[in-house]
């Protein structure tokens, strides 16, 4: 390891953080090419299918589905719960990723942490620490994103209920209010409503995608409303009356959340105050008396 070169280390540890990321961006691009010839409707969709798959270059037709089969492997001698908590902060965080590719991409960041250390170091335990924090920092870069997507969906929820509440008060159904909801909205809960609104086209109930819209996310409130219209539907209640109503709870939450969050401030102001401000302003205060002292003692 010591004989090689450095750049020789670097250059060949580069390559092999670069194969993942080549491979999701061909596979996207794949995806998107069969979804733009099949939405042109060019022949039956067997067609479509057989004339992608013969036309796709090498890479495509070889590579990809061999690193497919390394992908299937990797999952099955993966634990269980490891992968379905990789896919549950994907999906938080609303990325278009696999667990698979997640998981290369932690254990090539931790290899080329280590190893990159230890070339440049060349002691084990800052390599060690560094090989654990590139297994690591990929899980915190996705949870740090998906907690900033709930997040936004939680500020943007009582704008889109006061929505439907309008809508469905004016005369329209609630499906086609959602629809409206996620026309005239942006952000991650807009995304959420129009994937939602696709999950009732091809076939699922109501109550089936609007539950389905609570477990992708972990929002209290959205459960909390996704039960509330659920349960109007079952019991009879007239969804506008229940629309108002979360619409009102969630401006009163959203009130105590910022009183709650106004409240914390100056304990949260008290650790710089003792640990920052305190000190400097004790050296300016006692500093000179100090000195003076110092100097008539001595």
């Amino acid at each position: 390891m010591g004989s090689l070169p450095i750049y020789v280390i670097l250059a060949a540890l580069a390559i092999a953080a670069a194969i993942p990321l080549v491979l999701f961006a061909v596979g996207s691009s794949s995806a998107g090419a069969f979804e733009r010839r099949r939405e042109a409707g060019e022949g039956g969709i067997d067609s479509d299918i057989g004339g992608f798959l013969l036309e796709g270059s090498a890479g495509e037709r070889v590579i990809l589905p061999a690193f497919g089969s390394a992908f299937r492997w990797l999952r099955r001698i993966t634990p269980v719960g490891v992968v379905d908590a990789i896919e549950r902060r994907i999906a938080l965080a609303g990325l278009n990723i696999r667990a698979e590719t997640m998981l290369v991409l932690k254990v090539v960041l931790s290899v080329a942490a280590f190893f990159g250390i230890l070339t440049l170091v060349g002691d084990r335990l800052p390599a060690i620490l560094a090989g654990a924090a590139g297994f690591i920092i990929p899980d915190s870069l996705v949870a740090s994103v998906g907690r900033e997507r709930q997040d936004r969906i939680l500020l943007a929820l009582p704008q889109v209920i006061d929505q439907l509440r309008m809508s469905v008060e004016a005369g329209v159904g609630f499906e086609a209010a959602l629809g409206r909801a996620a026309k005239a909205g942006s952000g991650p809960l807009a995304q959420e409503v129009r994937h939602t609104l696709q999950e009732m086209q091809i076939g699922a109930s109501r109550t089936e995608a609007l539950q389905n819209l609570a477990d992708r996310n972990d929002v209290a409130e959205l459960r909390t409303f996704v039960t509330a219209v659920s349960q109007s539907e079952d019991y009879g209640i007239p969804v506008a009356h229940v629309l108002r109503v979360q619409a009102d709870e969630l401006r009163v939450r959203r009130k105590q959340r910022a009183e709650e969050r106004a409240m914390k401030i100056p304990v949260k102001m008290t650790f710089p105050l003792v640990l920052c401000i305190f000190p400097s302003l004790m050296i300016v205060l006692i500093g000179p008396a100090a000195l003076r002292i110092y100097r008539a003692l001595t």
